[in-house]
């Protein structure tokens, strides 16, 4: 299944991706895809619905985040190799794991906001997953059945925030605008999420190309390590690194400004894009 969130910011409603494409209105049918709305007994509701039968959303004008009210967004830095040679670091031993903050998450198409006084903003495509059933202690041989999907995340980084300022990696990556999600959540049955297809394009230029395949630590593995140190819960988001092409690893960086677009795909998972824009109150 592709799961889909449509409508105005803050009044999202649940659909489906029908075989042609067109979303289909789940609202009468679930509250919202958050919280328990991602769990198993949600989703096996609506594995045996006949999508053809439910109302079509119209003129969709909006994409949202695929999962909404999400209260723990974490992120796994450094996971692919060539990314950690390009950023000029060490491939790690254990994965690294950072906070990125719940309210930084835009729609898929939604405009990324240049913050206050940034200097090095930089673009990462990533598969992110979303827990669909409490993970705590999970063992790797069990962690599929704990996630509800798989969307793209573009895990938005401010640099100098990052790397220049000292303390904590979150300073960079929990700005407004700062984790596009969607524009799809898709349930397992549908990918092999270890050989998908990645890129991103900077105003029509290719930047990023790369693979699932060369994540250091799978999303499996992942889940389970995460597990060992907090509890997650359903519509909870994980994002899990990002292959090499983004502005850090560049001889000459060339961090985005407002008016680039970025355009930013993963097989199977759809299609993003996103418009930079100064910063506004």
């Amino acid at each position: 299944m592709k799961l889909v969130r449509f409508g105005p910011v803050g009044s999202e409603k649940p659909g489906l991706i029908d075989g042609d494409g067109r979303v289909r209105d789940v609202s009468r049918l679930v509250g919202d895809f958050s919280g328990e709305g991602v769990g198993p007994a949600s989703l096996d509701a609506l594995r045996g619905l006949e999508l053809t039968e439910l109302p079509l959303a119209g003129d969709v004008v909006r994409i949202g985040p695929p999962v909404g009210n999400v209260r723990n967004f974490i992120a796994v830095g450094l996971n692919y190799a060539d990314h950690a040679a390009e950023a000029g670091l060490r491939i790690p031993r254990e994965p690294v794991i950072f906070n990125k903050m719940g309210n930084c998450i835009v729609g898929p198409n939604d405009n990324v906001m240049r913050p206050r006084d940034c200097k090095k903003l930089d673009w990462e495509v990533e598969i992110a997953f979303v827990i669909g059933k409490r993970a705590r202690y999970v063992d790797e041989a069990d962690a599929a059945s704990h996630i509800a999907g798989y969307c793209i995340c573009n895990d938005i980084s401010e640099r100098h925030f990052q790397i220049e300022r000292s303390g904590q990696w979150v300073k960079g990556k929990c700005a407004e605008t700062f984790g596009p999600l969607g524009p799809w959540l898709v349930t397992g049955d549908e990918l092999d999420i270890d050989n998908l297809g990645m890129w991103l394009d900077v105003n029509g230029k290719r930047k990023q190309t790369g693979s699932t395949a060369n994540m250091i630590f799978k999303i499996p593995y992942t889940l389970a390590y995460i597990s060992q140190f907090m509890v997650l819960e359903p519509g909870d988001v994980v994002t899990t690194g990002t292959p090499p092409g983004v502005a850090l690893g560049m001889s000459e960086p060339e961090w985005l400004e407002p008016g680039d677009i970025m355009r930013l795909g993963i097989d199977g998972l759809g299609v993003q894009e996103q418009r930079v824009v100064e910063f506004a109150m």
